[in-house]
């Protein structure tokens, strides 16, 4: 399969469509984006949304690049990589994947931090080939509820 990777400049039907089909299979929990919601989205100065075209131009997968100043220098994430499951397996994840390290480097961030779950084989498979290493750390998290913050 051929790929073309693009940034999203402006939400179309068509992108709505793509995160509809896509996003499920990224979370099972994700609620589905509107219109509103990826204008937002991709209007966010931090994010770069990239998309991945497979041959006849359908969007086959997206993934999303934050880049953030912070005292310390500039950093960037790599977030919800989601990859058309008819698509997987023939280099979409990749190239989204050089695309994003490109444009971090370009922005003049020092490293691109990510996370992927253990039971995501061929995903961690394909970021220790791309040179992402492994850290110790341990990740916190503190969800909101509904009713706020902890106070």
């Amino acid at each position: 399969m051929s790929v073309v990777v693009e940034v999203v400049e402006r939400v179309t039907a068509e992108l709505v469509e793509a995160f509809g089909r896509l996003l499920p299979q990224l979370s099972s929990g994700a609620k589905p984006l509107d219109e509103e919601a990826l204008v937002r989205i991709v209007g966010c100065e931090t994010n770069r949304v990239l998309v991945a075209r497979g041959d006849g131009g359908r969007i086959v997968g997206t993934l999303t690049l934050v880049v953030f100043p912070v005292p310390s220098g500039v950093r960037a994430r790599v977030e919800d990589v989601v990859v058309d499951a008819e698509a997987r397996g023939q280099g979409v994840a990749g190239e989204l994947s050089r695309y994003a390290l490109g444009l971090a480097g370009e922005a003049g961030a020092r490293s691109v931090d990510l996370t992927s779950r253990p039971e995501r084989a061929a995903a961690n498979r394909l970021y220790e080939r791309l040179g992402f290493e492994r850290r110790e750390s341990i990740v916190y998290r503190f969800t909101i509820s509904a009713a706020g913050a902890a106070g």
